[in-house]
């Protein structure tokens, strides 16, 4: 299909952006995962001891059984989509699809006593984890990694801090994107040692159409091994659904780190706004239709308005797939379609991002102005010798010099010298300015 001619932007216009994630998000991954558990499927009912009618395959012939799913293409997808337009199942078109590419003696051991919803949770978590852990993560992590750099290269740029909008203790540039490394560092953490679950349990998770082929047969301890060859942790008490409660703990992951960076775009939106921040010319580039001299802090921009749509998705993944009416209901197959969009929504949102932070230099006149234009900025640390000094009113005191005031170095340095406190302390605050007050923001620095 031509990219002009699709639905999504996702599909078109930022196609390209996003192709690492067709493979595990697509129609035809989604048919490769299911013919994955069904082949691994068949194999381990072969190497299950207990089940004497069907003999363990040769090691030849499991290679043969797997090359069915590994050597998967488009051409064995339209052929599934073929026999899908006719029966109108999905899943019963990749069973018929396996079929044919088997002898017929193992055809009654296709699928044998599953329902869809064994296939399709154990496809759709592996879906997801494989491609928020192969594609995703790895972004995310080199984000993380030029939010590092960029703290480190300027751990000791002070800048004026806004609390509410309004001029407040200066900090550092750098000491503020570590908050933001920090942060991610967490969800980052969490992100990649979560565990997925899956089931295998049959149409309402009782096991019944296995026990009654093979009631000798221990059921459970199958399931629990086959769900952990694929890399899930089994969940054994279900109705005919996995409960999606585990996947929905991993979409709120993803909603975190986009909250979190949706935080970031908009202050470093703010501080190329307040002329702090510059952005890198790009030869050739046009920042407005009319305006020729602008340049737009559009990376931060679309990916924030990335991130929203991600996390409206997310949100609503997270809190619909749990619910389900009694044994279960279908509204979650066609939801559960939809996680790839989501991820490739905040896949996007994290590519803007990468290049936003690729462009950004410091201001430093503009930086140092800032400050030097708020020195009631000071007045925290004059109230604070103040108390130290045991001076009752030492914050209402300052509160009348500064509160809606201009002040300047001399100003300051007026009202210092006139304080009744020791030499010491006097000489520690007339050498302070708003540039070097920033505690120790730049060792903050180093923690991360």
């Amino acid at each position: 299909m031509n990219t002009l001619n699709t639905i999504s932007p996702l599909d078109g216009r930022y196609a390209n952006s996003v192709n690492d994630l067709s493979v595990y998000f697509s129609e035809m991954a989604l048919m490769q995962y299911r013919l994955k558990v069904e082949v691994e499927y068949l194999i381990a009912l072969g190497n299950e001891k207990s089940i004497k009618d069907l003999p363990a395959f040769p090691k030849d012939e499991q290679t043969r059984l797997r090359k069915i799913y590994q050597n998967f293409n488009l051409t064995g997808a339209e052929k599934i989509k073929e026999i899908e337009a006719t029966i109108n199942h999905d899943v019963k078109a990749v069973e018929y699809y396996i079929q044919s590419k088997v002898k017929k003696a193992l055809h009654p051991w296709i699928h044998f006593a599953l329902t869809s919803e064994d296939v399709n949770n154990l496809s759709y978590t592996l879906m997801w984890r494989d491609g928020l852990k192969q594609v995703y993560l790895s972004t995310l992590q080199s984000v993380n990694k030029e939010l590092k750099k960029l703290a480190r290269k300027y751990k000791n740029a002070s800048m004026l801090a806004l609390t509410h909008g309004q001029p407040a203790t200066p900090t550092t540039f750098g000491k503020e994107l570590a908050v933001f490394c920090a942060r991610l560092g967490r969800q980052i953490d969490q992100i990649k040692s979560h565990s997925f679950l899956g089931k295998f349990g049959g149409a309402t998770g009782t096991w019944s159409a296995h026990m009654a082929a093979y009631p000798k047969t221990n059921w459970t301890r199958f399931a629990e091994r086959f769900i952990k060859s694929l890399g899930l942790t089994p969940n054994l008490i279900t109705t005919q659904i996995e409960p999606h409660d585990s996947a929905a703990e991993s979409y709120h992951q993803v909603v975190r780190v986009n909250s979190i960076l949706t935080d970031l775009c908009r202050d470093m939106w703010a501080y190329i706004s307040r002329g702090i921040l510059g952005q890198k010319k790009v030869a050739g580039e046009v920042g407005s239709s009319t305006m020729p001299h602008k340049i737009n802090p559009i990376q931060f921009e679309n990916a924030e308005g990335n991130m929203g749509i991600a996390n409206a998705l997310l949100n609503h993944l997270a809190v619909k797939l749990p619910i389900s009416r009694m044994q279960r209901d279908l509204t979650d197959s066609t939801t559960l379609r939809n996680q790839g969009v989501a991820l490739g929504h905040s896949y996007l949102a994290l590519k803007n991002i990468k290049k936003g932070l690729s462009r950004i230099t410091i201001n430093k006149v503009t930086m140092a102005n800032e400050l030097d234009n708020h020195w009631e900025v000071l007045a925290e640390a004059v109230q604070t010798i103040l108390r130290k000094s045991g001076k009752q009113d030492a914050y209402e005191q300052l509160k009348t010099l500064t509160r809606g005031q201009s002040i300047n170095a001399v100003s300051m340095a007026e009202f210092v010298a006139g304080l009744k406190i020791s030499e010491d302390d006097k000489q520690t605050l007339l050498s302070l300015s708003p540039e070097s007050y920033v505690g120790i923001a730049p060792k903050l620095v180093d923690l991360i």
